[in-house]
């Protein structure tokens, strides 16, 4: 087996409420367009169904007091404690079985994880994973427990170096506070500035204390930053501090909310930069990498950018016209042109220019705080 797909029918089973903007059909859409494009039969790849993790996986990077929270909610917790952790809120509401569908995310995330420390496979992704923002105690943008972070602990232990890349549209706050002193993670987030959106962190000046100390790498991007702006901002950065940080293993966040169609954010991505940036992202894989799904709340444009990823990773170009079988599926969810890829979108030259320049200091920023001290605790060269 080369590529894992984690999959279960019961991520699309849950429901946050109806009013809410996070839509688990968009796991069923994906499964159903892969599988469409022949992309679940091939050769060297495996669907795996997910089974839930244990508690104790959960404690690793959780207190026991908030998974008691969560677990029991309303039943045990009166609503100001529930309120103290972010709990039984419109962003975080506590529906029937969150707890149980919580872990069955979670324990899809640490099984592609462990599949790929293991060798089984090269490359294992988890769409339903991605929490990034629930911190040790308190749940946030959505997220009840932080997958993502059980898996760097969990790479952690087996002695792994990790170099965790998330290109979600809102910065991943909760993973890198997890992992805020430490120098075996390397933690680079590019997103739309908190000063714009939620959660309202992710300045370049957030760099870690302690032994972490330059080991978080904050690109905050302005809000209608293109294909070729993400581009820029993620080619001047993530190559050369991988080159020099060397990981063992690479953990990505692979949000699609930062695509122009996006009706909660305002960057203004396509498929097409976004395909870029994950082509680069296989490229730059030391030979194991875990892949997590995200945010993408227009569920039409969600699958169509997974699957392109999950093609990535398998070296696969797709024919450009959606199969009819998924056409048929989605008939009735909202118009579509019927094909996988966005048209190109540019921003206007004037708002172009604003968000460059601003992004030029960022980016000199990076260089001079952290990519010249990584590189030469590594022994690596820098180039510029």
């Amino acid at each position: 087996m080369r590529t894992a797909f984690i999959y279960s029918h019961e991520f699309e089973r849950f429901t946050y409420s109806p009013s809410h903007p996070l839509k688990p059909i968009r796991f069923k859409l994906t499964y159903e367009l892969a599988k469409a494009y022949g992309l679940l039969d091939l050769p060297d790849t495996r669907v795996v169904q997910s089974v839930p993790c244990s508690e104790a996986d959960i404690a690793t990077v959780h207190s026991i007091e908030y998974i008691e929270a969560v677990k029991h909610g309303a039943e045990r917790f009166a609503e100001w404690d529930l309120i103290s952790y972010g709990l039984g809120t419109a962003e975080n509401p506590l529906p029937p079985k969150v707890y149980e569908w919580s872990l069955l995310g979670v324990g899809a995330s640490l099984q592609a994880a462990k599949l790929v420390a293991s060798g089984e496979a090269a490359i294992a992704f988890n769409m339903a994973g991605g929490q990034h923002h629930a911190s040790r105690n308190r749940a946030s943008g959505f997220c009840y427990f932080n997958d993502v972070s059980v898996v760097i602990r969990y790479f952690l232990d087996q002695g792994y170096r990790v170099a965790y890349i998330d290109i979600d549209a809102h910065h991943g706050d909760g993973v890198q506070e997890m992992f805020y002193r430490t120098n075996q993670v390397l933690k680079i987030s590019l997103h739309e500035s908190g000063l714009y959106l939620f959660p309202g962190s992710g300045f370049e000046r957030e760099m870690g204390v302690g032994e972490g100390a330059g080991y978080s790498v904050n690109i905050p991007l302005l809000p209608q930053a293109d294909d070729d702006i993400f581009w820029y901002a993620f080619h001047e950065i993530v190559p050369p501090l991988l080159d020099c940080f060397k990981p063992d293993v690479l953990v990505t966040q692979l949000g699609v909310d930062t695509f122009e169609a996006d009706p909660l954010t305002t960057l203004s991505m396509t498929t097409q930069g976004y395909s870029q940036v994950i082509q680069e992202l296989k490229r730059l894989s030391p030979g194991k990498w875990v892949a997590f799904g995200g945010g993408g709340y227009d569920v039409l444009q969600v699958p169509r950018a997974w699957t392109l990823a999950w093609a990535i990773m398998n070296e696969i170009e797709l024919p450009d016209k959606l199969p009819d079988q998924y056409c048929a599926l989605i008939h009735h969810l909202g118009s579509h042109d019927g094909y996988l890829r966005d048209k190109p979108y540019q921003t206007s030259n004037t708002i172009k220019r604003r968000i460059l320049k601003e992004l030029e200091k960022t980016l000199a920023y990076i260089k001079e705080h952290q990519l010249k001290m990584i590189c030469s605790q590594s022994g690596g060269l820098i180039d510029k």
